[in-house]
């Protein structure tokens, strides 16, 4: 079968590609000193080879002869003591064959029951051996016997008189004591190769010198022209030159005055002195006959004029890459200061080139980029989305401008991107040009402009809808507190003005979240201790907290922080966060954990308010900051405390920001002490943390004993002033 057999040609042939290649690799000179050695080692392996058969064959054969009369010549002589039962002279018989010649190696005589009488063994006969040439028919046997000592040519000859057979001699010749005198005679031919094999070496070595020599300088003088120089002279200088055997006198001539080039490289040399065979063929040319030489030097001609072609090629190519590099170097600058993002690709859409603000913003290198596709880069509906507008900008071959959105790198991008059909000089599509602005600042700015008119709309609406609702609220809960004084406690009356005073109450929250929402009045600030403002809150509500199940753990920073800022309204922001914290674990209880750092190098100090709840759904992130948004029941929430506490540390220079779930880091960034007191992860849900960064005061006063004593002052006011549990 045909498929099968390709596989077996391919491995058998690639050990010889290797062999070719190797050689390929070889230097001239010792392909010729091998190739002059190769033929005399093969000469003198043939040589050897057929004469040490040829020897071992005739010497073997010449053994066996002798063996079979040396056996048969004893089974002679042993004929009368075996009928004599002369065991000593059967002995001396064996013993005597045994000297004659050391490639004997053991000679016996058995009697026609095979019981051996004589043997020249000396450390016992080996039984085996008498099974080893067993006679068939009383005829003469010949076998090869392999023992430890090697191969043993065993003669058996049969012992008669008369016509009865009266035993069987057996005698043993050793093989390689037969060959021995061919060994000597391969030693000999191998010696005598081996100095031929030199001698062929030495001359090879010699020819091939002297045959390469001119190649080696034409190698030279070609890696001179590699290195740049490029005047070089390879072949001899001619001894006549062409103008000296016409006697031209021709001056306009190219050739004319050229001694390093012959006439017959050079185009337009021809002129009416020249015979008319020099133009069919310069072999027939007077000039050509007296300075063409072999090929090598035909080859160095060629040489010396491609060198000189070169040069002249080069410099005017220099020329035109000097006006290009400055166009490139322009062009070049041009694309890497634009902020704007350059791309350009083919007619497949693979990247052909693109300017540094791209390959920043994916991070890659230019060299990476080139060959890929957008799909490579970017996420697939955004990479889906710029491969319809570029498809539609080639099959159109018009300009497309579109806004794009892009988040491959963590955050939301907008840019205004431009795609340009390229076309080449003669009209053809070839390309497509992608041109991408940053718009995100553009619309961020949109984004704040819009939020900030809607946000002065809200806040004027609220402001007004809470005086107005202000005044008739608090007459409702006014009288509603009159009355239960004048009803029985354990009536429905009661219970029923319980419930409105409890209302109204709520809506009064809501009218104060509105008013403080819609007022940016100034705050109050001074200095102040944050541990000891954080502490005073978790102090009031732990008690409250603590009947719904939710306990409240604190790991403070003792390095008592100082901060610029508003006591109560700051009070108001960490109330709001561990009213949301406990408002999220209502029905399942859990922990609050109470973390406060300090940043002295970044000047800064950072509050964390975590819980064991079940976290914040992801489209509702970007929206609990937003006013009147609230995830809680109907009746169970304002929307507006996360708002007003936003509110409170943007103005005092801070930030806030949520988390959910909580991160691993964050349990881990805790004390030992706090981590024995949280819940076990079974009982904990996804969580959600508050981050609030507020600014140091002045450097001074970190670590300072004056902010030792502000903190001390306010503890001293804080344990003087009696406990007040607010209202659930």
């Amino acid at each position: 079968m045909p498929d099968l057999k390709a596989p077996s040609r391919r491995i058998g042939f690639r050990p010889f590609a290797g062999v070719l290649r190797a050689v390929e690799r070889m230097k001239f000179r010792t392909k010729i000193a091998l190739g002059i050695s190769g033929i005399v080692i093969a000469m003198a392996i043939i040589f050897a080879v057929t004469l040490g058969e040829m020897a071992s064959r005739a010497v073997l054969s010449e053994g066996r002869k002798r063996g079979r009369t040396v056996a048969e010549n004893l089974a002679m002589r042993a004929a009368e003591p075996l009928i004599a039962d002369d065991l000593l002279r059967l002995k001396n018989l064996v013993d005597e064959l045994k000297k004659v010649s050391p490639d004997i190696v053991y000679a016996f005589i058995m009697d026609e029951s095979g019981n051996v009488l004589a043997h020249t063994f000396q450390n016992g006969f080996p039984v085996e051996l008498t099974e080893a040439n067993p006679i068939s028919d009383d005829n003469f046997s010949l076998v090869i016997v392999d023992t430890s000592a090697g191969y043993i040519y065993d003669f058996a000859a049969p012992v008669r008189l008369a016509g009865s057979n009266l035993g069987t001699v057996r005698l043993g010749l050793s093989r390689e004591q037969l060959l021995e005198p061919v060994s000597r005679l391969n030693v000999a031919v191998l010696a005598i190769s081996s100095v031929s094999l030199l001698i062929a070496l030495i001359a090879g070595l010699a020819f091939a010198h002297r045959v390469t020599r001119r190649i080696n300088l034409l190698k030279k003088h070609a890696e001179s022209v590699v290195m740049g120089n490029l005047d070089v002279q390879s072949a001899p200088l001619p001894t006549r030159h062409c103008w000296e055997c016409m006697n031209c006198n021709l001056t306009t001539c190219p050739a004319y005055g050229d001694p390093l080039r012959r006439c017959w490289y050079m185009a337009g040399h021809l002129d009416d002195n020249v015979p008319d065979s020099c133009v069919e063929s310069c072999r027939d040319c007077v000039i050509y006959r007296q300075n063409a030489g072999d090929e090598i030097q035909n080859l160095a001609e060629a040489f010396d004029v491609m060198s000189v072609t070169l040069n002249t090629h080069i410099k005017e190519l220099r020329e035109a890459e000097a006006n290009l590099r400055r166009q490139q170097e322009l062009l070049r600058t041009i694309m890497t200061v634009t902020p704007d993002f350059i791309a350009l690709f083919d007619n497949n859409l693979r990247y052909m080139s693109a300017n540094k603000a791209f390959t920043d913003f994916v991070h890659m290198p230019e060299e990476e980029i080139i060959g890929k596709t957008d799909e490579d880069l970017f996420a697939p509906e955004n990479a889906r989305r710029r491969a319809i507008e570029a498809r539609a900008a080639l099959e159109t071959d018009q300009v497309r401008k579109a806004e794009i959105s892009d988040t491959s790198n963590g955050g939301e991008r907008w840019f205004h991107v431009v795609w340009t059909p390229v076309r080449d000089s003669e009209g053809r599509t070839v390309g497509l040009l992608r041109t991408s602005r940053d718009m995100t600042e553009v619309r961020e700015y949109q984004e704040q402009l819009l939020h900030s008119q809607k946000m002065e709309s809200l806040g004027k609406l609220a402001g007004g809808v809470a005086h107005e609702i202000n005044t008739p609220l608090g007459v409702i809960l006014g009288y509603a507190q009159l009355l239960q004084d004048d009803v029985d406690h354990d009536s429905q009356i009661y219970k029923d003005l319980r419930t409105i005073e409890k209302q109204a109450k709520v809506c009064r929250q809501i009218v104060s979240d509105l008013l403080g929402f819609s007022r940016r009045a100034e705050s109050t600030k001074r200095e102040m201790c944050l541990n000891n403002s954080v502490m005073e809150v978790v102090t009031l509500v732990s008690h409250t907290f603590y009947l719904d199940h939710v306990e409240i753990i604190t790991d403070m920073d003792d390095r008592m922080p100082i901060i610029f800022g508003d006591p109560e309204k700051l009070k108001q922001v960490w109330i709001n966060l561990l009213n949301n914290a406990r408002d999220a674990m209502h029905e399942t209880g859990g922990a609050i954990i109470v973390k406060t750092r300090l940043y002295t190098p970044l000047q800064k100090v950072t509050i964390w308010v975590a819980d064991t709840g079940p976290g914040i759904p992801p489209d509702a992130m970007p929206k609990i900051f937003d006013p009147f948004f609230s995830t809680k029941a109907v009746g169970e929430g304002t929307g507006l405390g996360l708002s007003v506490s936003f509110g409170i540390i943007e103005d005092h220079d801070g930030s806030i920001e949520a988390t959910s779930p909580l991160p691993n880091s964050f349990f881990e960034s805790l004390t030992p002490q706090t981590q024995q007191k949280l819940p076990p992860p079974n009982d904990r849900g996804p969580g959600t943390v508050f981050v609030v960064d507020l600014p140091l005061d002045h450097e001074e006063s970190i670590d300072t004993p004056v902010s030792s004593s502000i903190c001390k002052q306010e503890q001293q006011e804080l344990d003087t002033e009696p406990a007040d549990t607010p209202a659930a």
